[in-house]
């Protein structure tokens, strides 16, 4: 069977939009003469629709939308994911669907088994399981079709398995020749090297082909990958879509083709790739035009402005530099060696004489109480409001700098250098940062030597440096990605670590500022744990006091 995959970049609620993709890929597909053309899980309404999915008009635009796609088609079939209803008396009565379409009618369709309600997904709250798995024969094959986590099952490769049935499994048993499998999969990092060994396993086992069609493009904080995969019989890899970036590409189920034994690029490759991708598609998807940050000199906002320039281009960036009494010669010196390595535009506007003057209209209200972080957070808080000021002013995005590091610890400063649109780094651990910085410079120094060997600091008092506050970054990541990633407490970190003082004074940090992070810009996910939807944690709770 001669097979199409067409992973597409759609936009959530924007049904014409997205239908005009799928007709067109599907007038492509009959030009090549190709049996039948797959688009992702649920490319007709947008991977995640979220509460979109409950206003009934809307349900009944995404109807119409689908029988429009349907009555355009002939002897070439289509499928795409969308959603559906029925009218039972318990659940949702929405499905997450998979519809093929041929000879002008919707002829068969295949509702989701497996809704998983864990990490960033939350399908449960909109969608009503699949009761039974159902195969299709179509031009001499017998179709096996299933919508993303439902390949997610296999007992032949998962030590602990989530669910309790394998709708794959159940295809397979129906006498399914060929496996299609439509998916709206969520980037990071090796999540795509994972997905290639599972469905390498999956294929092997069972003598089947497979065609796995991943969406590609970031809604907001997730991005998706692209990526989709094809592998035959013998559990080969033999075609892989592009990654962060639309395709099309043809599969033959008959032909011998090579295996591919690569899926994934190193860690700074893939890393660098999502986020600028990420941001790209957040700033094109809102109509930003240009955006802005705060250079500090620093090694954070050098990787964001970087970033941002790969994103947008130089001439959409624009960075501020805000110097105080205690800012470093170096701050202003090593960030003006970045502007002229990247290109971009500047202004210098010192904060001392909005803080000397803040300070003073607070004095008597203060009660000539000692100065400290009280202090210091004004300070933040001019540069936020200098920053969103000219964001306003000129409709530019406000890029925040803080990485994950900070971010769990509370090491930074709410309405201050936390104001922003995006948060591009929150998902990148501090030693992580210093990775893809040094890798931004393999061929050439861009991001100055100066920034990445300099001591970290917020230059917020005399001498101020990170580590007066924080353990050695090293340390430091490493309890984080134990405690945020691998759900570890005390007892076991402590028994990799040892210092069990220093573990539950972060893990303390963490705890205690989560009610920081609620109000933070939305953070590019990069991480199989990152900040925000995914990890729900109580502010008020007395688990750790």
């Amino acid at each position: 069977m001669k097979l199409a995959l067409c992973q597409v970049n759609t936009i959530i609620g924007d049904l014409e939009f997205n239908k005009s993709k799928i007709i067109e890929g599907y007038n492509k597909a009959v030009r090549d003469n190709v049996d039948l053309i797959i688009f992702p899980e649920l490319a007709l309404v947008g991977y995640p629709p979220q509460d979109l999915v409950e206003k009934k008009e809307f349900r009944e635009a995404v109807y119409k939308a689908s029988e429009e796609i349907a009555i355009i088609t002939g002897e070439t079939a289509v499928l795409f994911g969308s959603i559906t209803e029925n009218d039972s008396l318990t659940g949702t009565d929405v499905h997450n669907s998979a519809l093929l379409c041929f000879n002008g009618k919707i002829q068969f369709i295949q509702h989701k088994t497996l809704i998983p309600n864990y990490d960033v997904f939350d399908e449960m709250r909109y969608f009503d399981m699949a009761h039974e798995t159902y195969t299709f024969d179509f031009k001499g094959e017998r179709l096996g079709i299933s919508i993303c986590e439902d390949i997610w099952n296999d007992e032949d490769y998962w030590y602990k398995r989530r669910y309790n049935i394998d709708p794959v499994k159940s295809l397979i048993e129906k006498g399914s020749t060929v496996l299609i499998n439509i998916s709206a999969s969520p980037y990071a990092y090796h999540k795509r090297e994972d997905r290639h060994k599972m469905l390498s396993v999956l294929t092997k086992q069972d003598k089947i082909p497979l065609a796995y069609v991943c969406t590609v493009g970031a809604q907001t904080d997730l991005i998706f990958d692209g990526a989709s995969m094809c592998f035959d019989n013998n559990g080969n890899l033999v075609m892989l879509g592009k990654a962060y970036e639309e395709d099309y590409f043809i599969f033959d189920t008959n032909r011998k083709y090579e295996e591919i034994v690569n899926s994934e690029n190193s860690f700074e490759d893939e890393i660098l790739n999502a986020l600028i991708y990420g941001l790209r598609e957040y700033c094109n998807k809102l109509n930003f035009k240009k955006v802005v940050v705060g250079l500090s000199g620093g090694i954070d906002s050098a990787l964001v402005t970087y970033i941002a320039v790969k994103a947008l281009g130089r001439d959409c960036v624009h960075v501020i530099l805000m110097p105080s009494q205690y800012s470093s010669e170096g701050s202003v010196t090593h960030s003006e060696k970045l502007i002229s390595n990247l290109g971009i535009s500047s202004a210098n506007i010192s904060i001392q004489p909005v803080v000397d003057k803040i300070n003073e209209m607070l004095e008597e209200t203060f009660h000539n109480m000692p100065q400290g972080v009280t202090e210091e957070n004004i300070q933040a808080r001019v540069r936020g409001l200098y920053l969103m000021a000219i964001s306003n002013k000129y409709n530019y995005l406000l890029l925040t700098t803080g990485n994950k590091s900070e971010m769990a610890v509370g090491y930074c400063t709410l309405y201050g250098d936390m104001s922003g649109g995006l948060a591009v780094i929150a998902d990148v651990y501090k030693t992580d940062v210093y990775r893809l910085a040094k890798y931004i410079n393999i061929k050439e120094e861009i991001i100055p030597f100066e920034i990445i060997t300099k001591p970290p600091s917020a230059e917020l008092r005399p001498g101020q440096k990170d580590q007066d506050s924080l353990p050695e970054y090293v340390l430091l990541d490493k309890i984080l990605k134990m405690y945020l990633e691998e759900n570890k407490e005390i007892s076991e970190i402590s028994h990799e670590i040892g210092d069990e003082k220093i573990i539950k004074y972060v893990l303390r940090l963490v705890d205690i500022n989560e009610y920081k992070r609620r109000q933070a810009a939305p953070a590019l996910r990069v991480s199989t744990k990152a900040f925000g939807y995914g990890r729900r944690y109580p502010i008020v709770q007395g688990w750790r006091r």
